[in-house]
This record gives C-alpha cells, sequence and structure tokens, in this order.
C-alpha cells in the first residue's frame, strides 16, 4: 500500500482519486464563475495563449484531457474546423456532464469521454495534440500520465499542460494570504465550500514546479521541452513535442 497526496496530507493512493472526485462533485455546477472570481478573468488569458500556441490548423485531432467545463474544447473545435475532431475528456462524470451540456448549449457537439488520464483509452499515435489545463496536479502518478499523452501523440505531436506553479519570489507572501485565507473564505461564499478550495490552495503547493515538471516531461517521451510563466509564475504553460 503506498501514499500519496492529497493537498498537504498524505492518503492512500487508491483514495486520492475518491477524494478529488468529491472535490469537483461539489464545486462542478460554480467552477466557471468561481475561475472568473478567483483569476480576476485572468483564466480566459491563459487559455486564449494556450489555444494560440497549440497552433492548430483545420482537420487536426485534438485530445482535451480533464476538460472540465469544456471552454478549452470549444476554442479547439473551432480551430480544427468541421473536417478535425475533438475528444472531451475528464475523469469527473459531474464536470464532464456540465461540459458537454455547456458545449451543445453553444451548438457543439463533441465525442465525450469519461476515462482516467494514466489510461488513456485512445490507440497509439492517434492526436495531433493533447491538451491538460489545471488536471495535471489532480492525478496521482503524473509521470505515468504524461507518459500516456506522449503515447497517444503522433511524432512530432505538441502536449500543452497549463497549470498553477511557482510563483515569482517577490509574489509569494502576498499569494500565500490570498490562496489561504481569501480564496477558501470565497469558496464558501460563492460556491458553498471552503475544504474544496483550501485543497486548491494545498495542491499548487505540491505540484512540481517549472523546471521539474520539464524534466518529468523529458523522461516521459517528449524530446523538446520549453515553458512560459504567466502572471509572475502563477500559472505556467509547459509545451512539450513528442519524439
Amino acid at each position: 500500500m503506498s501514499n500519496t497526496d492529497f493537498g498537504f496530507q498524505q492518503v492512500d493512493e487508491r483514495e486520492k482519486a475518491r477524494r478529488v472526485r468529491g472535490v469537483f462533485d461539489s464545486v462542478a455546477s460554480r467552477y466557471d464563475l468561481m475561475n472568473d472570481l478567483m483569476s480576476a478573468g485572468l483564466h480566459r488569458a491563459w487559455k486564449a495563449y494556450t489555444v494560440m500556441v497549440a497552433n492548430l490548423r483545420p482537420g487536426q485531432r485534438v485530445l482535451d484531457i480533464a476538460g472540465g467545463t469544456g471552454d478549452l474544447a470549444l476554442a479547439f473545435a473551432k480551430r480544427v474546423g468541421p473536417t478535425g475532431q475533438v475528444v472531451h475528456t475528464d475523469i469527473n462524470e459531474t464536470m464532464l456532464r456540465t461540459g458537454r451540456d455547456r458545449l451543445i448549449d453553444a451548438g457543439v457537439v463533441l465525442p465525450t469521454v469519461v476515462c482516467d488520464a494514466e489510461r488513456l483509452p485512445f490507440p497509439d499515435a492517434s492526436f495531433d495534440r493533447v491538451s491538460v489545463a489545471f488536471g495535471l496536479r489532480n492525478m496521482t502518478h503524473k509521470s505515468e500520465a504524461l507518459k500516456e499523452m506522449a503515447r497517444v501523440l503522433r511524432p512530432s505531436g505538441k502536449l500543452l499542460v497549463l497549470e498553477f506553479s511557482r510563483v515569482a519570489q517577490p509574489l509569494r507572501k502576498v499569494y500565500d494570504w490570498y490562496s489561504f485565507k481569501v480564496l477558501p473564505q470565497l469558496g464558501k461564499l460563492v460556491a458553498k465550500d471552503a475544504d474544496s478550495y483550501r485543497y486548491l490552495a494545498e495542491s499548487i503547493r505540491m505540484h512540481p514546479d517549472q523546471d521539474t515538471l520539464k524534466t518529468m516531461m523529458k523522461e516521459s517521451g517528449f524530446g523538446h521541452v520549453d515553458y512560459h510563466n504567466m502572471t509572475g509564475g502563477v500559472v505556467a504553460l509547459h509545451v512539450g513535442i513528442r519524439c
């Protein structure tokens, strides 16, 4: 039996997925509103930059992992057009249903699959791009998930990992105050759930920093990896090219 982190706690590996599912079941209905509030709308700019860096062309295939409420999947679908395909996935069925409904409301119907990123149900070399936005830190075995992402990418395909990361030193004190004092209270007021947003703050601190994640991606089958810090390192976009 092995333990892993769940925020600052140590839990049985088998328990983590259940607890993470509970977090997102709880916040799904207010997820987009909370994203706007807690990032002051910046998450939209971070995602728009990710879509730009993806540099998609009509006809390409994209796998959106931990796609949640579907905002990236929708943006990707517009880029690949009717000849391309975006597969919208998440391990959490409640989040995925919320995203599917949002996509349908926008007039877009995409393949929607409940799946675990550590065991992707797709053939080798079947996608031109794979994206995971704000989902990697919740995965129990991050290296296994990264290897799976490499497996399903075509040679020279591109992985985009958008995730909270290590902020620049001058911002850390105020960022910690915001994360551990303001964010849980915001979650309590808006989503009626302070604990889930306390977990969010803790999970960010337990996630590998920019250089560590870059190394992990290289060890998982990506020949070239670079990262782009945004908002002083609050978020980083890692881009890996499949060998």
